[in-house]
């Protein structure tokens, strides 16, 4: 069940979520947030500047990429977040009870059922009646809301509705029909996060987001290379090769463990065709890269193509999977003294 200021949202089963996520993009106390953070400037992580390193010392953090999630305990971690979404939606589920918060970056539809059981599985546990505070960012108007919003549109002219409505209709239709009580708190996606260029041109206005696990606060958050560690390249790959893999079928990515505050980062077995893929696409110009590979070519970060190529460099020299996950173990990071990562 969906509530807002303590009142369920009420919904049409048949809907598919379009009525709630309506309800929601329109509701007075959602909208008025949604325009609060917009004159919230994003918080920078980053391990490189001065302040930074001071800073690290003090706090422990915990990174999430595309379709990964991570439940953290707030005696061990005191922000938790993700960043690099256009279409993709952040999604934070926090138990206000014990501080318990788990961060999802959820990439497809087809995650969304299952990814909800996998964070709530710490979050919640037996308690469903925890009182569960959720945030979301990410998702923008990737096509004209004319299309997302038309009930009357033929199959044909539902490719034209983009990937984030549909993804954002599809958290809010899960959680509808879930018995756990989802108290909305941030909707910040689709039109309140859309700006426009002098074109018409629709971009987020933020890609990512952070908790402060202490107090469950989110701001908009963007992290550099240095901060979105441990084993960046390897992380990024598992996204594409595990739609290959059959074991992560609707799953999100484990990554961290709560109980241990560390990196253990699941088994993915990639192809030889990934590494055929990366060896065509050394020959691609970056506006070739962005059109083929993203689902908003003229959304992504600057740092897009470059990242991929970095992956591309990584699957020509390992192509075989079970050099980078011998015995088909995780790779196992704690977290060293200054609050980054050492590989154990």
């Amino acid at each position: 069940m969906i509530f807002v200021d303590g009142v369920p949202i009420s919904t049409d089963p048949s809907s598919q979520g379009s009525n709630a996520l309506a309800a929601l993009m329109e509701h007075s106390t959602l909208v008025s947030v949604s325009n609060s953070l917009k004159a919230i400037p994003e918080r920078k992580f980053s391990v490189n500047e001065e302040s930074s390193q001071e800073r690290s010392k003090k706090s422990k953090w915990v990174y999430v990429f595309q379709r990964e999630y991570a439940t953290v305990d707030p005696a061990l971690v005191d922000f938790v977040g993700t960043d690099e979404a256009t279409t993709c939606v952040g999604l934070v589920i926090r138990n206000k009870q014990n501080g318990m918060a788990s961060v999802a970056h959820m990439d497809s539809p087809n995650i969304v059922d299952m990814g909800l059981s996998q964070m709530l599985s710490l979050v919640v546990g037996q308690n469903l009646d925890a009182y569960l505070e959720v945030h979301l960012v990410g998702g923008f108007e990737d096509v004209s809301p004319n299309y997302a919003n038309s009930r009357t549109r033929s199959k044909r002219s539902a490719k034209l509705e983009g990937y984030s409505y549909p993804l954002c209709a599809k958290i809010v239709e899960s959680m509808c029909i879930r018995q756990e009580k989802f108290h909305i708190r941030t909707f910040f996606v689709l039109g309140h996060n859309t700006r426009r260029d002098s074109k018409g041109n629709a971009y987020p206005i933020f890609n990512g987001l952070a908790v402060e696990t202490s107090t469950g606060s989110v701001t908009p958050s963007c992290f550099d290379r240095t901060s979105r560690c441990p084993d960046e390249i390897v992380r990024r790959i598992r996204v594409t090769a595990s739609y290959e893999d059959p074991s992560w079928n609707g799953k999100l990515l484990e990554t961290y463990d709560t109980q241990t505050d560390q990196y253990r980062i699941a088994p993915c077995h990639w192809t030889l065709s990934q590494k055929h893929m990366a060896l065509s696409r050394q020959n691609f110009r970056d506006s070739e890269i962005l059109l083929i590979c993203s689902t908003s070519p003229s959304a992504e970060g600057p740092d897009f193509v470059n990242n991929l190529r970095r992956q591309d460099e990584f699957l020509i020299k390992h192509p075989d999977w079970r050099e980078t996950f011998p015995m088909n173990q995780p790779r196992v990071f704690e977290r060293a003294d200054d609050g980054g990562w050492k590989k154990c």
